[in-house]
């Protein structure tokens, strides 16, 4: 029976949570609610921590399951690597790997090269990992600009970097080329597919940004975006164990020898949500998924040009982005309203996701209060 003190506790909890704004008024986040089987898996594995994994075997074995979904799903069904915490922590090892694997080719500083429109999270990479980093245009349709990454490229390159679903269009950079550059280089190619990498494969028409082709060496992966899975729950693969073998450190006081992971307590939580989710739902229903965003995204882009707002790019995937000067007024009224959307810089646009809680019902509440926010400012 729950004590008074306990009752306490909980009550001022909720009062907490209260403050936060729901998912139904949020039009600006990756993240999603979660799969309600990923909210039942994630209470199965509470206590597991994978960082000690010779005393969760089951769960270790589970993560095992886990990654070959996910290789198969970005056509590696031999691909490596672990569930993280998101897609900051896999871009950074992602990164580490390569400059491990090319440190003995580089005579000074190592440099990588990203596009203009790279996640924030470089930033710490160039930070934590001291390589320097180098930004390469962008062509019209916002996509990497080959030419520009070529010329970037030298001999302390480690590795080149294309983006699969950029964070404020859903635009994917060409990686077809990108490969091509980087087997001619001999330079790594690390894809941020953090968002696009569980919708691009469920699309009509995917774009081949995977291990398909050969000079990907890396992919970010996140299950607790589009995968619906419960928060942490990010991924890393490589194409082979050398990627993993070169982040080994020794840990003698665990029941394992070595850990190629950057955090050391991992929880099993977000490996289980992220699994029951995809052997429940299969190919199949993720393609339902992403195909009811993609209609509702189209509903919100037809819903704003009648009022006047054009999108910045035709939306490749369920994010979309529309030209105004007054973006930052939009969108501080709109949080005043406790409606939350963001913006963009190059070009101002004000931007939206379009999640599986961005339900019709939600496109047709925010658009009525978009009209009002529209005519006061």
């Amino acid at each position: 029976m729950e004590s008074q003190e306990d009752a306490e506790v909980i009550e001022e909890l909720k009062a907490y949570r209260a403050k936060d704004i729901p998912y139904s008024r949020v039009l600006s986040s990756m993240c999603t609610t979660p799969h309600p089987i990923a909210v039942k898996a994630h209470q199965i594995f509470l206590e597991t921590n994978l960082g000690d994994p010779g005393i969760f075997k089951g769960t270790r074995e589970l993560e095992g399951k886990l990654i070959r979904m996910l290789g198969e799903l970005l056509n590696k069904q031999d691909a490596v690597g672990y569930i993280c915490s998101g897609g900051t922590e896999a871009n950074i090892q992602g990164i580490r790997a390569a400059r491990n694997l090319k440190r003995k080719d580089v005579k000074r500083d190592a440099n990588i090269i990203i596009p203009k429109t790279a996640h924030f999270s470089f930033e710490k990479i160039g930070d934590i990992l001291g390589v320097e980093i180098r930004r390469a245009g962008i062509d019209e349709d916002y996509r990497v600009d080959i030419g520009e990454v070529e010329r970037l490229i030298d001999s302390n390159t480690v590795a080149i970097v294309g983006i699969a679903g950029t964070t404020e269009l859903g635009q994917i950079d060409p990686i077809e080329d990108l490969s091509d550059l980087a087997i001619e280089s001999q330079v790594e190619l690390h894809v941020d597919a953090a968002f696009g990498g569980l919708v691009i494969p469920f699309m009509d028409e995917p774009y081949p940004f995977d291990f398909r082709n050969d000079g990907v060496s890396s992919i970010t992966i996140d299950p607790h975006k589009m995968g619906m899975a419960t928060i942490p729950a990010g991924g890393i693969l490589y194409r082979s164990v050398e990627y993993l073998q070169s982040l080994e450190i020794e840990t003698p006081y665990l029941t394992s020898k070595t850990q190629f992971t950057l955090t050391g307590t991992r929880p099993g939580t977000g490996v289980a949500s992220a699994y029951a989710v995809l052997k429940a739902l299969g190919f199949n229903g993720m393609k339902k998924i992403v195909k009811k965003c993609m209609r509702n995204t189209r509903m919100l882009v037809e819903e704003m040009e009648q009022l006047g707002f054009e999108p910045v790019i035709e939306p490749v995937m369920n994010v979309v982005s529309f030209k105004t000067e007054k973006s930052e007024e939009i969108k501080r009224e709109l949080y005043r309203r406790k409606w939350v959307i963001s913006t963009i810089r190059e070009p101002k646009a004000i931007r939206f996701v379009v999640m599986p809680h961005v339900t019709d019902d939600v496109i047709v509440n925010f658009i009525a209060e978009f009209r009002k926010v529209v005519k006061d400012i």
